[in-house]
Formats: structure tokens, sequence, C-alpha cells
């Protein structure tokens, strides 16, 4: 049984839209801070010190940003938003300058993945402008890496994940399709390595945890399925656990492989032992569906949160579990 809901320890307020995305930044600065990306067009830098926005970006000419995320090497933001544009922000010293973008061509709500590879560089996939069509490119220098078109028919590209394996060559990509297939790239050979069907409706989202090789996708159904990477990089689909209410936004794992969260349409978060899949809460402050959710990446366990972001335009922030508590 998942115990009784508790409360938010504080919320967000003043995005002035829905929250379609959340990410984290809460090492190697002054505050930590949580990035959102709003329906609006507007990303929101929250200093979780003070609960309050440090700044805003305005970057997408009034378009949803759908996707943020920052480099771990320089104090650089990256957003996409539905006016097709990735944009690359400065925000040393305080300032927020538009330093480079890239123009995607896709109109869909695929959020990019990306990947640093080494100092300086990093490959950057995205759903291009042909509906089935990947694209990865090398930034700073926009050197295009591949593009990657299944052979057979499965619609729009709807979710991907980029990694580099600790073991042979790579990097990686996992794509989720709008029939419901799972598709697992080599984006060196730009080949195709397995595939596997992991939902009757198109997979809405997925989040994959690259050091257990095994990942959990969402869809319009009452169900989130789970899968695995066999030692022949064969896509195995495993366990399912089924939901009250049909429909997720988006999946997260928590750094440490405990946790998993789920931003659920039915205006619910819930919470789950990532191990064994068990429900451990189901967390209810939201009065419209839930879009994001987020992980902190606080070095300090003690300080770690659980983030949510809500089409009623509002964050909530809920830290719910001790290190010791069994999460399995």
């Amino acid at each position: 049984m998942s115990r009784p809901s508790p409360s938010p320890i504080y919320t967000l307020r003043g995005a002035g839209g829905p929250l379609n995305t959340l990410h984290f930044s809460c090492q190697g600065v002054d505050a930590p801070l949580l990035f959102s990306g709003s329906g609006k067009g507007v990303i929101h830098i929250w200093n979780l010190n003070s609960r309050r926005a440090e700044d805003t970006v305005k970057g997408h000419s009034g378009n949803s940003v759908i996707w943020v995320s920052t480099l771990q090497s320089t104090d650089a933001l990256i957003s996409q938003g539905r006016d097709m544009q990735v944009c690359q922000w400065d925000l040393r010293e305080g300032r927020i300058e538009l330093v480079d973008s890239v123009w995607t061509g896709s109109v869909g709500f695929c959020q990019c993945s990306l990947l640093e590879t080494n100092s300086g560089n990093y490959l950057l996939a995205f759903a291009g402008q042909q509906t089935e069509e990947i694209k990865i490119i090398q930034l700073p220098s926009k050197t295009p890496v591949c593009t990657l078109v299944p052979e057979a028919q499965l619609g729009m590209v709807m979710c991907i994940k980029l990694w580099q394996p600790d073991s042979g060559p790579g990097p990686l990509l996992l794509a989720g399709y709008e029939d419901g297939s799972l598709l697992l790239w080599d984006v060196s050979q730009r080949s195709k390595l397995s595939q596997a069907k992991v939902h009757p409706e198109p997979v809405m989202c997925m989040t994959f945890d690259t050091q257990r090789l095994r990942g959990i996708s969402g869809s319009s159904e009452n169900k989130l399925s789970s899968w695995i990477l066999d030692g022949q990089r064969n896509l195995q689909v495993q366990d399912s656990v089924m939901l009250v209410n049909s429909g997720v936004s988006q999946l997260c794992i928590r750094e440490d492989g405990k946790l998993l969260a789920s931003a659920g349409w039915d205006h619910r978060v819930r919470v789950f032992g990532w191990k064994k899949l068990r429900p451990l809460a189901v967390l209810q402050y939201h009065t419209d569906m839930v879009l994001s959710v987020a992980f902190s990446d606080h070095q300090d366990h003690r300080q770690r949160l659980l983030a949510a972001g809500s089409k009623d335009q509002k964050i909530s922030l809920w830290s719910i579990f001790n290190e010791g508590a069994d999460t399995g």
C-alpha cells in the first residue's frame, strides 16, 4: 500500500503558464537553482534558498518551452521551444546572453537529449523535420553526426535518450515512437540494434537507468511498462505497473537509482521504489494535469527534493523520503 499523501514543503508561483519542463542545478553554484520552462515561452531561474525567481529568460518568441538543461562544464543553459529552435544561453556573472541557436524543423513535443562527450564538446539529439527522423549534431560546431530513420513506418518520434555505455563503442540512443515501439540505435554505426513494442498507444515518455540498463515508459493508457537491455543489447519487456488513472506526461529516476516519479494526467505525482516498482506515495496537490517531474542533484542526500510542474502554473517541491527508508 502507498503511504498517505504528505504536503509539499513549499510551492513556486508566478510562472504564468503550464510548466512543461524542470531541471535542477544544485552543485557548484552559490545557491541551488531550479530551471522551469513554461507554455508561455518563459524560462524561470528559481533560487531555492530564497524560493523566488532570480531571473527570467524570454527567448522563444512566446512559443512554449518544452525542454531545458544545463551544461556541466560551463555556466550555460540550453532550451528548446516550439518555435523549432534550440538555444544556448550564457549565464556567467549574472548575464543572460544568447550564444547560439539550432533550427530543428520539428513541430512535435519530443524533448532533446544532450550528451557531453569531452571538455567543450557535446552531442545534441532532436526530432527532425520529417516525422520519423532523429538528427544528432555535435556542438558547438553544429557538425552533423547522423540522421536516424527506421525502415518501418512507426509514426512520430515521441521521446529520445542519448547516452554513452560503459563498455564498447557508442553512443547509443533510445527512441519511443507514435505506434508504441521502442528502438535502440547505435549512433556510431547509424544502425538499429533492437526493437520492442512497449505500448499499444504512443510512447509519451520514458526514462532510462544507464547503470542498470533498465528503463520504463508511459503512454495515454493506465500502465507503465518496464524493460531492460540484455547482454546482447536486445530490448526485453519486463514488468508493468497498473495505474488508477490513465495518462503519464513524464517519468524520472532519482540519481541514486532508488526512486521513480511519474507525472500524471490525473493531477497526481506517484512515487515508486525503482528496484521493485513498489508504490510508495501518491502526491496530491495540483488542480490540473502534472506535466513534469525532476529530482534535485544535491550532493547532500538530506537536501534532495522532488519538483513537479503542472498545467495549473504552479511548481510543488517535496521532501518525503529518508535515506534509510525501504524504497524497494
